[in-house]
Formats: structure tokens, C-alpha cells, sequence
């Protein structure tokens, strides 16, 4: 047997891609709830356009996502039927706190997270709990201008305090901030940023940065004080930069990007800010506005390192090679070794366990791979029945590799968590037929269908990875 007896095997979700029901059961807006789907998306997502209200130009898939908020009960007993060891979630901060920072939380929401909760453990399912999974209070935004402002950090760690006690008896396992590191790529979904003219958009980036980790921080002490038993984590959008070439510029950009890459995790399982990461700020004239405590507490350090992983990505020294760029985010240069999906992420099981390894040597600290699937055009056959074969095969291979991690390598891995183990909505494009799930849902991207689910081939599959504990793939 490869991997230890009690690996965590299991999938993931978001509240913001699932939920819907915005604003029912007293739940506030949070930035995401505003993405639309469509040309405008992107603009509001980096923080250029500003846009904190609905209109009738747009449409919102997070309006109605796949009706989770409906459908949990259905939802989770899908999950148990597969075998779930874990289950990856995020609490929506609005709905606890529909304007972030309320007096006393809202108890209709508390009472729908204690019963998915209760659900959970009736299965024998151990909740893996996203305090914030691209999740800013609209108020916030208005008020303070998202995480640019200190008071973010009160009103989060408020909040996480409030969870942290009322689902103390559910949730051992928490994330401070999902993909943390997006905050640089999409400032407005990481951090509620939004610019304006002549702003000096890096700053403001690191600022927040800098509050987001000092909140990370404060959260981690605050969930071992609660409770010693409490593992906290932190998130990473992960992924290794390759160098187009040999050439040495190559080499240094690689290496470049993949600091950039870390600097947040470098913070929260090191507890302090890197030499390289001052000198940057340093040549940038960034100075970040810090309190005298603030080091200090930046030395609570998380248990774990988590993070998702989908692509490696490819890149250059030079700009004249960026002619064709792969993924949503992360400028990347196609390689030409490897072979993309529809969207244009390039497949890397062996990136995988590469990463995982990269992970080890630098924080030497154990690893959870809390996102990785493949986002796929599914086509019900005349029966209804979807044969995701391609799915199979690519969960298949980063299955492998991380076996290869861990017997080969020596790599401490707690478990695995696919993306989307439902269908949901698509973060980066807002899209409902970029399905990543087990479980087919019948919505499509204007939010018609019946919203009733069905299994894919793919269930069963993942049912005897699960019950096999990944000796059988």
C-alpha cells in the first residue's frame, strides 16, 4: 500500500460556485457575486472596471450557481456514496456576515453551514473548511476599498472567530485564503481591489498583501489557541515554471516567476518576508505601511502547505517568445512537449509530482493537494449517460504521479481533493459547460435547466480509487 491508511481522499468545491441563493437566508454580496460572464469579465476581475452593483446588461452565474443551497442534502449523499474521507468547502463570509464587519453574525447562515456540517459527519466525512475562497464583502469594498484597508484585517479575523468557535466540534482542517497568490494576477477577486487612475497598482497589491497575510497569521494563532487539535493550512495557486530553453535568461525567469509564485506561502510557512521579496519592493519603491507588531506576528506559521495544481507553465527571458499563451492568468508560453485542453491548459501529470517535491524541499512541511481536475466540455448521450473517459485519464495520471511522490520521493501528503467533484461554475470564466464534476448538473451558462443530478462514468471510477485508497486507478 502507497499511500498511508488514513489518506484523505475526496473533492472540492466553493461556496461563490455552488451556493447560489445570494441573497436569500440573509446573506449579503460578496465581489463575486458581481463577476458576469461574458467581455466585461475579466476588466472587473483586475480591478479596472469598476462594477459593485447588478444590472440588467449582464448576466451573474453566481445568482444561482447549481443550487447548492437547495440541493445539500442530495449533494453530499453523492459524495458518501463515493466514499469520501474529505470534503472541501468554503464558508461564505456574507452570509455569516452579510456586510463583513456586523455587530453579531447572521444565525440563519450559521444554521445552514451546522447542517451541511451535521450532514457531513452523519457520513463519516471530515469537512476541510475555506475561510476565504475568493470572498470579499461588497460593503467592504465600498467602504474601505477591500484589502487595501487595515480594518479588513479586524473585520476577518472577527469573522473567522466567530466560525472558528461556532463549528469548533465539525471542522479540524481550515484554509486561511484560497489560492492566495491570485491576489497579484485578478486583484479584484483576491482582494476586492479596485484602481483608479494614476494609482500605483503594485503598492496597493503588496498593501493588501500584506494585510491578507497578517489576517492569515492571526486566524492560524487564533485557531490553535481555540483548539490545539485544529490544523491550519495555507493555499496556493501552484504550478512550476519551466524555461523555454537552456539559455541562462530563461533559467532566471523560471526561477523569477516561481518566487513570485511563493512569496505569500514563503511568508505564511516561514513567518517572515523573503530577502528577495524586500529587495523587489526595495527596487520598486514600494514601502509597505507596517505597525510595530506586525513581524512578530507574522511568525505564526501554518501546519500544512496546500494547493492546486491543473498546469505547469512554460516562460521565457525574452519578450518576443510570448507569442502564444496557454491558461487564464499566468502568462505562459505553449510547450510544445505537452498536450491542452479545450481551454488551452497544458497537461502535466510529471509536473505534479515535480511540484510536490519543490514544495517539500522548500517548506518541508506536509502537503495537501486540495484542487486538480480537468475542465471539460461533457455531452450526455441519448440516455443522459456522459462517458468521461478523458477525465478518467487525466485524474488517472496526476493520481499516479503523486503515488510516485510519495513512495519514490518521501513526500508527506495528506490527501486529494479533485476540483469540482460537482459541476459548478468555472472561477475563470464564469462558465457552466467548463465541467470539472463527477456529477453532472443540468444547467447550462444562462442558468437554464432543471438543475437535477446525474452521475458520470467518472463516479464510479473515483468510487474504487476511493475504496482501493488509490491501488487501483
Amino acid at each position: 500500500m502507497v499511500l498511508p491508511k488514513d489518506f484523505l481522499w475526496g473533492g472540492a468545491i466553493a461556496a461563490n460556485q455552488v451556493e447560489g441563493a445570494v441573497l436569500e437566508g440573509g446573506r449579503g454580496l460578496s465581489n463575486v457575486d458581481l463577476l458576469p460572464i461574458g467581455t466585461d469579465r475579466s476588466a472587473i476581475s483586475s480591478g479596472i472596471l469598476e462594477h459593485l452593483e447588478w444590472d440588467d446588461e449582464h448576466f451573474y452565474p453566481a445568482k444561482h450557481a447549481i443550487d447548492m443551497y437547495h440541493h445539500y442534502l442530495e449533494d453530499i449523499d453523492l459524495l458518501a456514496e463515493m466514499g469520501f474521507k474529505v470534503f472541501r468547502m468554503s464558508i461564505s463570509w456574507t452570509r455569516i456576515f452579510p456586510n463583513g464587519d456586523d455587530e453579531e453574525p447572521n444565525q440563519e447562515g450559521l444554521r445552514f453551514y451546522k447542517a451541511i456540517f451535521e450532514r457531513l459527519a452523519f457520513h463519516g466525512i471530515k469537512p476541510l473548511v475555506t475561510l476565504a475562497h475568493f470572498d470579499v464583502p461588497v460593503s467592504l469594498i465600498k467602504r474601505f476599498g477591500g484589502w487595501r484597508s487595515r480594518h479588513l484585517v479586524d473585520a476577518y479575523v472577527n469573522y473567522a472567530e466567530t466560525v472558528l468557535k461556532v463549528f469548533d466540534r465539525y471542522v479540524d482542517y481550515w484554509l486561511t485564503f484560497n489560492e492566495i497568490n491570485i491576489l497579484l494576477h485578478s486583484p479584484f477577486v483576491g482582494g476586492g481591489l479596485i484602481f483608479k487612475e494614476k494609482e500605483n497598482r503594485q503598492h496597493i497589491i503588496y498593501q493588501a498583501a500584506h494585510h491578507q497575510l497578517l489576517a492569515s497569521s492571526l486566524v492560524t494563532k487564533l485557531a490553535h489557541d481555540i483548539n490545539p487539535n485544529n490544523q491550519v493550512g495555507c493555499m496556493l495557486a501552484g504550478g512550476m515554471h519551466y524555461p523555454y530553453s537552456c539559455r541562462p535568461e530563461d533559467y532566471q525567469e523560471a526561477i523569477n516567476r516561481d518566487r513570485e509564485n511563493y512569496f505569500f506561502i514563503d511568508v505564511q510557512a516561514r513567518g517572515y518576508y523573503p530577502a528577495y521579496a524586500l529587495k523587489k519592493l526595495e527596487r520598486q519603491g514600494i514601502v509597505i505601511d507596517m505597525k510595530k507588531d506586525d513581524l512578530d506576528i507574522l511568525k505564526e506559521t501554518v501546519d500544512f502547505v496546500s494547493f492546486s495544481y491543473y498546469s505547469s507553465r512554460t516562460v521565457s527571458g525574452f519578450e518576443e517568445d510570448y507569442e502564444e499563451t496557454t491558461g487564464n492568468l499566468f502568462k505562459s508560453i505553449k510547450n510544445p512537449n505537452l498536450a491542452s485542453t479545450e481551454w488551452g491548459w497544458q497537461i502535466d501529470p510529471l509536473g505534479l509530482r515535480n511540484a510536490l517535491n519543490q514544495l517539500t524541499d522548500r517548506y518541508q512541511k506536509p502537503l495537501f493537494i486540495v484542487e486538480n481536475g480537468l475542465g471539460a466540455k461533457d455531452m450526455p448521450d441519448e440516455n443522459g449517460y456522459i462517458n468521461d473517459d478523458y477525465r478518467i485519464d487525466y485524474m488517472r495520471q496526476h493520481i499516479l504521479a503523486l503515488k510516485d511522490a510519495v513512495e519514490i520521493d518521501g513526500v508527506n501528503l495528506l490527501g486529494y481533493t479533485s476540483w469540482g467533484c460537482i459541476d459548478l461554475i468555472a472561477a475563470s470564466t464564469g462558465q457552466m459547460s467548463k465541467r470539472y464534476g463527477f456529477v453532472y448538473v443540468d444547467c447550462d451558462d444562462q442558468g437554464n435547466g432543471s438543475f437535477k443530478r446525474f452521475k458520470k462514468k467518472s463516479f464510479e471510477w473515483y468510487k474504487k480509487v476511493i475504496k482501493s485508497n488509490g491501488e487501483v486507478v
